[in-house]
Order: C-alpha cells, then sequence, then structure tokens
C-alpha cells in the first residue's frame, strides 16, 4: 500500500479503523479480495506477481499491512517482495513482536517499508529505514512512503478527515470513508516532500487518490475490528478503461465485503 490511515483504541464500538489505498502500475496482475485457496483462513488481496498482499487478515484476528519508504537512490534490484513480509505473517503462528523481531535480522535484504502487524489488543510497527520495533499506541495514525505520523499533506489530511468521520457517531459512514480515500485534492507545491523522484512526481503522488496514464490508486481498502470480535473487510477496485487514456478517463470500480466473527 501506499497510504495507511488508522485509528487504534479509541473509538467505543471499533478496536481498529483502518483506511487504505494501494497504489501500484495498472499492468501488474492483482487478485481481488478474497479468501486464499491454498490458505483458507487468510482474507487478502494478491500480488500475481510475487504471490504477497499488501493488506491482509485472517480468521484468527491477525492482521498485517505493509508500504513502501519511497528512497529511489537506494534500490536494490534484486530484493525479495516487500508483500511476502505481509503474507508470511499472516500464515505464521508467531506474535506480532516476536515476527517484527526477527524481520529486523533480514530487513536489510528488501527495498525500504513499513510494517504494520498485529493481533488481539496489540498492534506494532516496524521500518527497515529506522531501527527500532514501535508499540502502536492509542490515537489516529497515518503511513504513506515515509515513517510512522510523517506529517506529509496526504497523511495530514486523511487524519483529519478521518478524526471528523469518527466524531460523527458511533455508527460509522463507509462510504464517507471511501470518499476520503478518494479525495485528489492536490496540495500546493510548497508543502511537498522532496523524495528524489522530482517535482513532476511529487505533484503526481501527492493526492490521497492517485491517477496517472500507467500508474494509479487500483484499490482502496477499510478494515473494521471491532472489540466484540467482529471483523468487517471492504475493498473496492479500479479500472481505467482502456490503456494510456489520460489519467482523467472513467475508471469502473467494483466493491466487495466480507463479515466473520473471531
Amino acid at each position: 500500500m501506499c497510504l495507511i490511515i488508522l485509528s487504534f483504541n479509541v473509538h467505543p464500538t471499533y478496536r481498529l479503523v483502518l483506511a487504505g489505498n494501494r497504489d501500484e502500475y495498472y499492468d501488474r496482475p492483482t487478485s481481488c479480495l478474497s479468501f486464499w485457496p491454498d490458505m483458507p483462513y487468510i482474507l487478502a488481496g494478491r500480488d500475481l506477481k510475487s504471490q504477497g498482499t499488501w493488506l491482509g487478515v485472517t480468521l484468527r484476528g491477525r492482521f498485517a499491512a505493509i508500504t513502501n519508504y519511497r528512497a529511489p537512490f537506494s534500490q536494490i534490484d534484486d530484493a525479495p517482495s516487500r508483500g511476502l513480509l505481509v503474507s508470511d505473517f499472516l500464515s505464521g503462528n508467531e506474535s506480532p513482536k516476536s515476527y517484527l523481531e526477527y524481520i529486523k535480522t533480514v530487513g536489510h535484504r528488501y527495498n525500504g517499508f513499513n510494517l504494520l502487524a498485529g493481533e488481539g489488543s496489540s498492534l506494532f510497527y516496524y521500518s527497515n529505514k529506522k531501527n527500532g520495533i514501535q508499540i502502536i499506541k492509542p490515537g489516529l495514525h497515518g503511513l504513506s512512503n515515509h515513517l510512522l505520523d510523517t506529517s506529509w499533506p496526504k497523511v495530514e489530511k486523511g487524519k483529519a478527515d478521518l478524526a471528523g468521520i469518527l466524531s460523527a457517531g458511533n455508527e460509522l459512514n463507509i462510504e464517507d470513508i471511501f470518499g476520503m480515500l478518494g479525495d485528489r485534492t492536490h496540495p500546493s507545491d510548497t508543502s511537498l516532500p522532496d523524495t528524489g523522484i522530482g517535482l513532476s512526481w511529487e505533484r503526481t503522488l501527492s493526492p490521497l487518490f492517485i491517477t496517472s496514464k500507467e500508474y494509479g490508486t487500483r484499490s482502496s481498502s477499510i478494515l473494521l475490528m471491532e472489540r466484540n470480535g467482529n471483523i468487517t473487510f471492504w475493498e473496492r477496485t479500479f479500472i481505467p478503461k482502456g490503456r494510456g487514456k489520460p489519467k482523467n478517463s472513467k475508471i469502473e470500480q467494483k466493491t466487495q465485503k466480507f463479515c466473520f466473527t473471531i
């Protein structure tokens, strides 16, 4: 994923409210949110090129999510897929902290990443660009292509918008959250980070919802984990109509919803 906005242990009903966008090249093969045939206890989308995922949850309530850390001048050409860091946690039995302790020992093999791993009432964060495992404290948090809660415009806007949605009442309006994730507003050039990709790409990647000719937001996800054990997972996928069309071309969308109780 390239954007995660989450509320942890704040809402009276929902222990976790996670909203995120996966940005990727449109031609990268992907399967939509589903229970995996080879591991039917995992609910996630799937990157069909490397068989990993960007966000997933299990029937036991284990969940993990990842974002890439944007560092164009330190790329490792033959690095393993970062999506496997998520699927390996989901398929395993280690506690989130123990798993991240192991990932610390091998994280240098991967291109930059931010990894969230949780189970039950615990949630942890680790980045191979910051040497240390962090316990996620109750509150609103945002994660894009830098470290946790780095104040990029899209992160700050997402956190503010989610705070407003959560304050509206105990019942969440899912379309309000999808609307937040679909925001295409471009912040001012002066507020953009300089990550080494040039101003034009910084502008392209600056909204919550990204569009361009070949790369953009492929899916938006909402994961709700209630304090009573109910879990609901929505995914809305986006497919541009026609290859090579301008970034304002029509986009087809499909929404799925899965519910279960741990």
